[in-house]
């Protein structure tokens, strides 16, 4: 329900219970259908995207299309759920036949919602392929909001995005496959219950998933400006244009289980795999992103302007032209208590002056901590760690391995490191350090789990004990006192 400004805390909407319990059901099929009968039953199906789009739905309706069918054109359904009785878009027919198609031939979007609240949106294949352009944004799934208030509970699931060629527009207003957008000056908007899983999305530009708004700033007094209960979850993504999976202005968002890769494939911005602006609290846990693409801002993860409390663990990176990690607090924004620990990069790499596998650039953060991470790239033309000017990053106990034979260097002069174990790169003023042959499982590691410590690792039982509620490793092994240094915890 639309909210004002008072009233963005703590708002529920109640469903009243005959609505829900006597809500219809509604069904497409964009092959045999007839726009002139009731839609109510699979028999008398309504035949086009437009006739399903003029229906108000109510709370607890379904809308259902059809398998194996393909329909062309733009699905822009009005109306609401409510709170218990969300309105529905999911597929019917035979499981074995592919799930609905909407090809929307350039337009805005192929599934389009907006100011709205209270939808499920399950088992669908959308594309938007249209003339190449370089002005024309376009989307697979996209919800919209502008002076709404709080839009609560929206649910993806099964979606399959694909083949979308928007221009190369970024936030608030991007291009992309499914992409939740808050726009706006008047009212404060924002998601509440927000989730995207087992989702996929490939060939498009130029974010994949992501939220953006132009509302917040980042700051802890403006935490209720942002969009809350993001989660996405088991999604997949692939050839992506820029970002792969990107939160904006969002508290307390978990991302997590994801796998992307190919991003940043075709855009001329700054992009990385998954990263947030403006975000409070954010956990980023067991994803994998590889493929990245260009030597700019096109690392796996970023710790970026404005984020409080981002919390990167549990996170593989590997093969990314533009490096594992990236800290760039942007100009006028604090970014402030990050930390990014039990993490694992291979052969990552960025030859391009001033970036790295691990790069420290832009403006200055406050008390970020880059612990317990093992980071191990092939190329000897990278550096491992490089720095341009900010401060504000402390790197510990962490692994550091180079490339055979002529090594890949340490530049960074500036920020912190301690108790870090050196192997085949420089040791920079870290009088606690170890510069040794860590032992692990594979002299080449290609994998998380060749970089596992070989019996007798120098790395075992030299790390610092650290109270942030941790207490297993990349592997699942409890984390012993005191911890190993690097990602690998096993006794």
């Amino acid at each position: 329900m639309a909210l004002t400004a008072l009233a963005l805390a703590g708002a529920t909407a109640t469903a009243a219970p005959g609505a829900a319990a006597n809500a219809a059901t509604y069904y497409v099929d964009c092959e045999r259908g007839d726009d002139s009968a009731a839609g109510t039953t699979g028999g008398t199906a309504w035949r086009s995207l437009e006739k399903a789009s003029a229906h108000t739905y109510a709370p607890g309706e379904k809308l259902l299309l059809r398998r194996g069918t393909s329909c062309t054109g733009v699905l822009a359904p009005k109306g609401a759920g409510a709170a218990g009785a969300p309105v529905l878009i999911d597929a019917y027919g035979s499981k074995k036949a592919a799930k609905p198609h909407i090809e929307a031939n350039g337009a805005r979007a192929a599934l389009h919602l907006v100011d709205t609240e209270q939808w499920e949106i399950r088992n669908l294949d959308l594309s938007n392929t249209g003339p190449a352009t370089t002005t024309e944004r376009r989307a697979g799934l996209y919800v919209q909001l502008t002076d709404y208030g709080v839009a609560d509970h929206f649910l993806v699931d099964g979606v399959d995005v694909h083949d979308v060629n928007g221009a190369d527009f970024k936030d608030p207003d991007p291009s992309g496959g499914i992409l939740f957008v808050v726009q706006g000056t008047k009212t404060p908007t924002r998601f509440h219950g927000l989730r995207v899983e087992d989702s996929t999305v490939r060939r498009v530009d130029r974010t994949g998933i992501g939220t953006m708004s132009t509302w917040g700033s980042g700051t802890d007094a403006d935490a209720e400006l942002l969009s809350s209960g993001v989660e996405f979850v088991r999604n997949k993504a692939y050839d992506v244009g820029g970002d792969g999976i990107v939160i904006h202005e969002t508290r307390k968002a978990r991302v997590e289980h994801n796998y992307v890769d190919g991003f940043n494939m075709r855009s001329a911005g700054y992009n990385a795999g998954i990263w947030a602006w403006e975000s409070q609290d954010a956990l980023y846990q067991y994803n994998e992103v590889t493929g990245g693409h260009g030597t700019r801002d096109s690392m796996a993860y970023d710790i970026d302007g404005g984020n409080l409390r981002n919390t990167y663990r549990y996170n593989y990176s590997h093969d990314n032209e533009g490096g594992f990690l990236l800290v760039c607090n942007g100009e006028g924004k604090v970014s402030d208590g990050n930390r990014i620990h039990d993490n694992i990069s291979v052969n990552d790499r960025n030859t391009a002056s001033p970036y790295a596998v691990i790069s420290v650039v832009c403006g200055a953060a406050t008390d970020t901590q880059v612990y317990r991470n093992t980071v191990v790239t092939h190329r000897a033309d990278t550096a491992i760690v490089s720095n341009n000017g900010p401060t504000g990053v402390t790197f510990r106990d962490n692994i550091f391995v180079g490339a055979p034979g002529a090594g890949s260097p340490i530049k960074d002069t500036v920020s912190t490191f301690s108790n870090n174990l050196y192997w085949r790169t420089s040791q920079p003023r870290d009088t606690t350090g170890v510069n040794a042959d860590p032992r692990f499982l594979s002299r080449t590691p290609g994998a998380p789990g060749d970089v596992r410590l070989k019996p007798g690792s120098p790395a075992r039982g030299q790390g610092t004990a650290v109270d942030d509620g941790t207490t297993r490793d990349y592997f699942g092994n409890p984390i012993p006192d005191p911890p190993n240094l690097g990602a690998d915890q096993s006794s």
